[in-house]
């Protein structure tokens, strides 16, 4: 057994694991990764973020390489019908509210490339390749994780993250229940790099014919992913042959000569999500957690979302700021905001799965009459809010409608920097107010507190609010001030100076703060 005591072990380095370890080491914390693959997987998988994780990438410090391998959306994301009426229509044209375009493309080799190469250059950070976690003990003091490979090896650490994939090892020892919503559906995933130019417009879409219903998208800069959905009386084993990818494609123009066959493979698209996310000192985040279909393009997202929601609370607590039950409003918070993905990726699969002629006609005079609107032509689906969690409550002890919603993210100045809110503040709790500083409305106790948390008070004006966006929304519904969340949602807001102080001292309260000031010793 090792000697060392690390502060994290994550168990599994994909996209999610990737990521937790670089917000987590670049906060200055020792993490320990274990990934039972001795190399990286060289075949495309996840091939779609939003605006929101391209935020999360930013507060890992790698904008610039996610934007250097990834294509952003010009037009619509359409469902059609064989004839080419549009079903549903949703704008992933332009930029979103998080300052990043609304929709991008990328391929997984390319993106695990980027976040490899930069855990690999923190000091704090120790990835062990080969190592198959294979045991898991834990006590009050933390969690011993046994590995199988060339030389097996036992290690510790304060805290362990399963983000090791749908087939998680460390959720089977966490003995969780598991919801899972029966929508399960075979497709076949094939991946290509097209040799010839050509403008693919629009650059994704669903293709809803009962026939053979198909999905065309991108898959990163040079790549077109096709999937194409199982009929009734196909074997998996037809189906996922080179022979049936090319004969599949040759409608769509492409040949072995036009063509590189990249990747094919049958997927099993489901809808579900473990019930409990923590035991003890072990947390479970991205498909270890929640799988949903393809449709929404929400799966990897929903993990890097797990990811940062993590990386803020667990470093309060390493940091000796916060109490270990700060963690426990992860579940909650996180399953909740799971759930809209997954009603959001069953409610547009539900409009492209169906292999009946007589419902599929129905359904195309029924959503053409809706104009393609979503909101018009899509069931209700829950908000993508967080669940009750370290959020704003009212007198009542209820937590208000307003929280929980991510906020958009625009251009201030504050001191002698300027620019996009988050790298002018940094990773932590920002509290924008209508030009008042925090020496001006709080006393010298609550000052305290925010600067043990790392929190930042960004007094805006017309002159450094730059792209005119926050103070407007601010006066319009009568706050002095918000507060923002580390993973960039709504805390709370206040109408008054006192209810500034009050909105604080709740903060305190739900982040189970030691009120000595920081001095709660390592646990």
């Amino acid at each position: 057994m090792t000697g060392k005591t690390y502060d994290v072990a994550i168990v599994g380095f994909g996209p999610v694991g990737q990521v937790l370890a670089l917000l987590l080491g670049r906060l200055g914390h020792d993490v320990l990764v274990l990934e039972r693959w001795p190399r990286p997987y060289a075949k495309p998988r996840a091939v779609h973020f939003d605006h929101e994780i391209g935020r999360i990438f930013q507060a890992a410090g790698i904008a610039a390489d996610i934007v250097a391998i990834t294509d952003p959306v010009p037009d619509f994301y359409e469902w059609r019908t064989s004839a080419g009426e549009a079903l549903v229509r949703i704008d992933w044209s332009g930029t979103g509210p998080s300052g990043w375009p609304t929709a991008n493309f990328f391929s997984q080799p390319d993106l695990e490339r980027v976040l490899s190469e930069r855990v690999e250059l923190l000091s704090t950070v120790d990835v062990r390749r080969g190592h198959e976690v294979i045991a898991l003990a834990q006590d009050e003091k933390g969690v011993e994780l046994t590995t199988a490979g060339a030389a097996a090896e036992r290690f510790h650490a304060r805290w362990v993250i399963g983000a090791d994939g749908a087939n998680s090892f460390v959720r089977e020892q966490l003995a969780t229940t598991v919801t899972d919503l029966g929508f399960f559906f075979d497709w076949l995933i094939v991946d290509t790099v097209p040799l010839d130019e050509r403008e693919w417009s629009p650059m994704n879409w669903q293709l809803c014919d009962p026939v053979r219903p198909t999905t065309v998208v991108s898959g990163g800069p040079g790549r077109r992913r096709w999937e194409f959905i199982r009929l009734p009386g196909e074997t998996i084993e037809e189906l996922n042959t080179p022979e049936t990818a090319w004969r599949l494609l040759e409608p769509w123009g492409r040949d072995p000569e036009n063509t590189v066959l990249e990747r094919h493979t049958v997927y099993t698209f489901q809808a579900r999500w473990a019930d409990q996310w923590r035991t003890g000192r072990v947390l479970l985040a991205g498909d270890a957690a929640h799988q949903m279909p393809p449709f929404a393009g929400q799966g990897m997202c929903s993990g890097l979302r797990d990811a940062i929601n993590l990386a803020w609370k667990l470093d309060l607590v390493l940091r000796g700021k916060a109490r270990p039950e700060l963690l426990d409003t992860y579940t909650g918070e996180r399953r909740t905001h799971v759930q809209h993905a997954i009603s959001m990726s069953i409610a547009l699969g539900e409009v492209i799965c169906v292999l009946d002629k007589a419902k599929a006609a129905e359904r195309d005079r029924r959503m053409i009459a809706g104009g393609a609107q979503p909101e018009r032509v899509l069931p209700p689906i829950p908000p993508a809010v967080l669940g009750d969690g370290v959020l704003q409550l009212g007198p009542d002890g209820m937590r208000l409608p307003t929280v929980g919603h991510l906020t958009p993210q625009h251009r201030v100045r504050h001191g002698d920097a300027s620019g996009l809110l988050d790298d002018v503040t940094g990773f932590g709790f920002t509290i924008l107010t209508d030009g008042l500083a925090p020496e001006d409305v709080l006393d010298q106790n609550r000052r305290l507190f925010l600067a043990d948390i790392g929190a930042t008070v960004v007094p805006l004006t017309p002159d450094t609010d730059l792209d005119g966006a926050y103070l407007p929304h601010l006066r319009e519904h009568g706050h002095l001030a918000a507060i923002i969340r580390p993973d960039f949602y709504l805390y709370g807001t206040a109408a008054t100076t006192g209810d500034l102080a009050g909105l604080i001292d709740q903060l305190r309260t739900q982040l189970h703060w030691n009120q000595e000031f920081g001095s709660l010793s390592r646990r």
